[in-house]
């Protein structure tokens, strides 16, 4: 898995430009930091090769960079579980294919010394680069600017979501994300066009269907829950699961309802509630409990409101399907696009 070198004595320097760093045959100048979150931090590179010249296995041709820029990701890993956590990434990533998920273009693990002589590992994993920035980003300047999506950007928005996430519903057996959130949306604005929307971060995404049969099973799927799947758009049943349930794949319809309704109003449904205790929230996300804020004016069509409200069924045998989803998002597109 992997490479067994890297440019690893020049990317500590790297963070201001200048530094380069090898994923297995491919060389890439680190030009400037772009993101940061735990053990992991993303650089905007280029690569230093033509892209003619690249590993023919490792490329997908629709996503080669016309410029040589990417987005590399780089995963400090500093224990056994955070090493087969990545792995699984990797794998999991690696299976899906669709023009409205962030598609994972190569990466490498390699094993590094310390001057101490302890061992460790890092990841490199090297993605399309998009520097439009995510909804959430999108959304926290419309909020302070009091502006809105049109219906006509919302629904189509919505719609390439849905496709990337039927794309992972259809595996045998189906895939969840685990934590669709305007966080995890890609948008990129082409001028004269709608944006386009392409859901990322696979590491929580696993195998959809559970079986749970005793209290213990129960308490542990709650705690994986609040470790993967963020508090505002998490299931209710993954907040407060039966001893018996059969989970599926509707967790993230649930998910994806909190993601239209954010997309519409720059905000989570439960966001009044995401600022008081946990308890509070848990309890509003449990027991359905929405309110809608002031919108743009003129407001977005009612239809928009009960298609919120219909993902956002406490009980998940009542939320649709994901293709239901689709095709419904299709006929409201159909009705207000035309």
């Amino acid at each position: 898995m992997g490479c067994s070198f890297s440019g690893l004595n020049t990317i500590y320097g790297a963070a201001t430009g200048g530094g380069d760093v090898w994923i297995n045959e491919r060389r890439f100048r680190v030009i400037r930091q772009i993101g940061e979150g735990g053990l992991a931090f993303v650089y905007l590179v280029k690569e230093q090769q033509p892209a003619s010249d690249a590993a023919p296995a490792k490329r997908h041709d629709a996503h080669v960079s016309e410029d040589g820029t990417y987005a590399m990701k780089k995963v400090l890993i500093q224990s056994k579980e955070q090493l087969d956590l990545v792995k699984e990434e990797i794998r999991v990533s690696s299976l899906f294919s669709h023009p409205n998920l962030f598609p994972l273009l190569d990466h490498a693990i390699i094993t590094v010394k310390s001057p101490q002589g302890d061992l460790s590992h890092e990841a490199y994993l090297l993605f399309p680069v998009h520097l439009d920035g995510t909804l959430l980003d999108n959304a926290n300047i419309m909020l302070s600017r009091k502006e809105f999506y049109s219906t006509a950007d919302v629904l189509q928005i919505f719609r390439q979501l849905c496709e990337g996430l039927k794309h992972m519903h259809s595996f045998d057996p189906p895939y969840a994300h685990n934590d669709v959130k305007p966080g995890n949306v890609l948008i990129t604005r082409l001028k004269g066009q709608a944006p386009v929307a392409t859901l990322m971060d696979f590491g929580s995404a696993r195998p959809a269907r559970k079986q749970i049969r005793s209290h213990s099973e129960a308490l542990q799927l709650q705690e994986w829950a609040a470790e993967h799947c963020s508090a505002p758009y998490r299931a209710p049943e993954l907040w407060d699961c039966p001893s018996h349930a059969d989970i599926d794949e509707r967790t993230d319809i649930w998910s994806l309802g909190c993601t239209l309704y954010a997309i519409m109003f720059n905000v989570s449904p439960f966001e009044d509630a995401l600022g008081e205790s946990e308890g509070s929230l848990q309890l509003a996300i449990v027991n359905g409990e929405l309110k809608w804020p002031a919108g743009p004016n003129p407001p977005y069509p009612d239809e928009l409101r009960q298609f919120v409200i219909w993902m956002l069924q406490p009980q998940p045998a009542m939320r649709p399907h994901i293709g239901d989803v689709v095709l419904h998002v299709g006929k409201l597109i159909a009705k207000y696009l035309s």
